[in-house]
C-alpha cells in the first residue's frame, strides 16, 4: 500500500467526520442565499459581548477624558436614555424606527405578495412585467428611494375642503416598503417554484384550476417556506430604519444627536451614546433572528 493510499485512508477516518458538518452548514446556508438572492443574518451571543466591549471601552476612556466637574457617561447616558428610546411622546425616538419597520413591512408584505404571484402568471405581459418591476425596486439603492419619495410625495393633500397631511415617517414608511416588496415578492416566487411540480399534476388530475391549486394546495405549502425569509428581511429592514434621520424623521439617531448637543461641547460621549444604541437594535434583531435560524432548520425548506 502506497504512502498517499495510507493518508487518504487516515484522512477519511479522522478529517472528514469533524469537516463534514461544517462544510454541509457552508453549503446549506450558500444555498440559502441563491435561493432568496440575499444574504441571511446570523447574529449570535458572540456579537452581542463584542458591541457591548465596545461600550464599555468608549465609557471608560469618556470617563477619563470628561472634566470631573462635567457629568459622567453612565450618567448622561442614564438621564438621556428615555428620551432616545421614546423621544418626547409615544412614538419618537427607537419606537418610531419600531413603528416604521412594523408598517413598512405589513405594506411590503401585501404588495411583495401579489407581485411575487404576478412573476409566476401563465399570462407572459404580467410575468415579465412583474418580473421587471421587481428587478427594478429589488435593486435600486435604499438611501435614494428614500430622497425620491420624500421629494416626490407631497406634505400635504388636499381632499375638497379637507386637508391631510403626510408625515415624514409616512414617507419613509413608503419609501422603505418599496424594497421590502421587491424582496417579498422574490421569496413569494421561489417558494411557490420550489415545490415539485408532481403538486401541480396532482391537482390538475383532481380537476382543480388554476386558482383553486394555487390557494388550496401550493400556497399552504409555501408558508413555512416563506416564514425564515420573512423574518430576515424585517430584521434588515429594522437594522435600516436609522437611515430616515436623513430625512428629517425623528427616529433614534436624531434623538441621539438632539441629546448629544443639549450635553453640549462633549465629543467623548459620541462613541457612548452611539455605541449604546448599537446595543439596543441589537437586543431587540437578535431574539428574531435566532427564531428565525431556528424555523429554517424547523422547516428544512432547501434540502
Amino acid at each position: 500500500m502506497s504512502g498517499f493510499d495510507t493518508a487518504s485512508k487516515l484522512s477519511n477516518k479522522t478529517d472528514m467526520p469533524v469537516l463534514l458538518p461544517v462544510a454541509e452548514r457552508v453549503r446549506y446556508r450558500a444555498l440559502i442565499e441563491r435561493h432568496e438572492g440575499t444574504y441571511r443574518l446570523n447574529l449570535n451571543y458572540r456579537h452581542g459581548l463584542g458591541l457591548i466591549g465596545i461600550f464599555l471601552v468608549a465609557a471608560g476612556n469618556a470617563q477619563a477624558a470628561s472634566d470631573p466637574a462635567l457629568m459622567g457617561p453612565f450618567e448622561a447616558l442614564f438621564k438621556w436614555m428615555g428620551f432616545i428610546l421614546w423621544g418626547q411622546g409615544s412614538f419618537n425616538g427607537f419606537t418610531l424606527n419600531l413603528l416604521i419597520s412594523f408598517f413598512a413591512m405589513l405594506i411590503g408584505t401585501v404588495a411583495g405578495a401579489a407581485l411575487g404571484l404576478m412573476q409566476v402568471s401563465l399570462l407572459l405581459p404580467v410575468r415579465r412585467g412583474s418580473w421587471l418591476f421587481t428587478q427594478f425596486f429589488r435593486n435600486s439603492p435604499w438611501l435614494v428611494l428614500l430622497f425620491a419619495i420624500m421629494l416626490l410625495v407631497p406634505f400635504e393633500i388636499e381632499v375638497g375642503d379637507v386637508v391631510i397631511p403626510i408625515p415624514d415617517w409616512i414617507k419613509a414608511v413608503i419609501g422603505f416598503s418599496l424594497p421590502i416588496m421587491a424582496n417579498i415578492s422574490e421569496v413569494v416566487r421561489g417558494a411557490v417554484q420550489s415545490l415539485p411540480s408532481g403538486q401541480w399534476e396532482s391537482a390538475e388530475s383532481l380537476a382543480f384550476n388554476r386558482r383553486q391549486t394555487m390557494w388550496m394546495i401550493i400556497l399552504p405549502q409555501c408558508i413555512k417556506r416563506m416564514i425564515p425569509p420573512w423574518i430576515n428581511w424585517y430584521c434588515i429592514l429594522t437594522m435600516a430604519t436609522p437611515l430616515a434621520s436623513i430625512m428629517g424623521v425623528e427616529e433614534s439617531v436624531t434623538y441621539t444627536a438632539q441629546a448629544l448637543n443639549a450635553l453640549g461641547d462633549r465629543p467623548e460621549l459620541l462613541p457612548v451614546f452611539y455605541s449604546f444604541l448599537l446595543v439596543i437594535f441589537f437586543l431587540y434583531t437578535y431574539p428574531i433572528t435566532r427564531w428565525s435560524i431556528r424555523l429554517e432548520k424547523k422547516f428544512a425548506v432547501i434540502g
